[in-house]
């Protein structure tokens, strides 16, 4: 008994000291999380104020591209006023300001570079990779100057029937989001898209670090023309439907649109523009707004929006910044214009070729998207003599043959957005 007694005594005893303990415990429980809570905020209160306030220089510029970016879209700029002070915001936007306006006076001249020649040689029988003193494979190699001549020869013997109807109707095409592309490099180490010889276009993967796009060379200056949607003034239509409606094979993004909250038409067009003789809008005028305008030349001219525009000019629309003017690379990492988003850019180049560059973006496992400087490295490869930045964000797409060789950022959005004009490359019509 007295065991027993002594044994339940014990347990007893055992159990209120495991309750008292529990209880110390659950006592010590919220406090310690508290603590860690507490040491997190300063943590991040910390990290918050460095960020902001910090004045190393790398930090700085990290900060101001986040601002950017989210000033840069029309529907995102919250995320910029709601995280950063009032003052920091306003001083990235006066920075952005002064940058634009230092794109005032930059316009083109041109020199006395020829266009290339496009024909290439018919023949009625079928072109062989190895054959010499062959005309039209040279005629070829001239107008498609880009490509690596010995790897694409090397492609052409293990597919002969590209050339069954000779070199001036060669055409492969494996340019879409998801395809794997052609096995032919140009000489600057891009993947060849496609190529169409009897088309005059060759379309070329660009890549770096955390962007992809497509950069589309058309070789005939005289079929580029600036198209307007059906009921531009109203609302917009995507490039694609804008290209089917005037024959067109290429067609890339152009003008911007009132937007209000992300949620525009696409109709109203912002800044001036010239579709086919035909004028819309009103020029910005602001100091720093450039005018892309296209003469009766063929050639693409970059002018102030402010100044008077040429009686010969057929298209021309509004954007900035100009990103090169005469061959010369006008935009640095002070040009405002250096957040990560979607691009589109258009250009010409020495050969009088038309670039139509479009640079995916806020696509996680595919595109982040890259600032105008790296678009108007990528362009410069292509002896660019004149480029200039289009409306980019969601409205960025390239459109190549009946689909989109372009991903949009805004998946839901597989055409794009609805646009109010819309660069376009037509087809041969002999």
């Amino acid at each position: 008994m007295s065991k027993l007694y002594g044994n339940t005594g014990a347990r007893a005893h055992a159990a209120g000291g495991a309750s008292a303990s529990a209880a110390h415990r659950q006592t010590r429980r919220p406090r310690g999380i508290l603590r860690r809570l507490g040491t997190a905020a300063l943590v991040l209160g910390l990290l918050y104020g460095f960020v902001v306030w910090a004045p190393v220089k790398p930090v700085r510029r990290l900060r101001d591209m986040y601002i950017e970016t989210a000033l840069s879209t029309m529907s995102h700029k919250w995320l910029a006023t709601r995280f950063f002070p009032a003052s920091i915001v306003e001083q990235v936007r006066q920075d952005m300001l002064a940058a634009q306006e230092s794109q005032q006076g930059l316009t083109s001249d041109w020199g006395d570079e020829e266009a290339l020649n496009l024909v290439i040689p018919e023949s009625q029988e079928a072109a062989s990779p190895d054959a010499t003193n062959d005309p039209a494979m040279e005629a070829f190699f001239a107008l498609f100057w880009e490509l690596d001549r010995e790897e694409t020869l090397d492609w052409l013997r293990s597919e002969p029937a590209l050339l069954e109807n000779g070199w001036a109707h060669l055409s492969a095409n494996s340019a879409g989001p998801k395809d794997p592309g052609l096995p032919v490099h140009t000489v600057m180490g891009e993947q060849v898209l496609a190529i169409d010889a009897y088309q005059q276009v060759l379309l070329v993967r660009v890549k770096g670090s955390g962007y992809r796009g497509v950069l589309a060379v058309a070789k005939d200056p005289a079929r580029l023309s600036l198209q307007a949607s059906a009921s531009i003034g109203e609302s917009g239509q995507p490039a694609g439907v804008i290209a089917e409606a005037h024959d067109g094979l290429l067609a890339m993004t152009a003008s911007g649109f009132w937007d209000d909250d992300g949620h525009g038409s696409g109709g109203a067009v912002t800044g001036y523009a010239l579709c086919r003789g035909k004028e819309y809008g009103r020029p910005f005028g602001t100091a720093g707004y450039k005018r892309f305008e296209r003469r009766d030349d063929g050639l693409l001219y970059i002018m102030d929006s402010s100044s008077p525009l040429a009686a010969s000019a057929t298209d021309a629309m509004e954007f900035t910044p100009a990103l090169i003017v005469d061959g010369e690379i006008t935009v640095d990492d002070s040009c405002g214009w250096t957040a990560t988003n979607p691009r589109a850019c258009l250009g010409q180049s020495r050969r009088h070729e038309i670039l139509m560059l479009v640079i995916e973006g806020r696509l996680p496992t595919v595109s982040i998207g890259t600032d105008v400087m790296e678009c108007a490295d990528i362009l410069s490869l292509h002896d660019c003599m004149q480029a200039m930045n289009m409306d980019g964000g969601t409205s960025a797409m390239l459109y190549y043959d009946g689909a989109y060789v372009t991903l949009c950022s805004n998946t839901a959005l597989p055409a794009g957005r609805r646009l109010p004009n819309a660069w376009v490359y037509g087809r041969r019509s002999d």
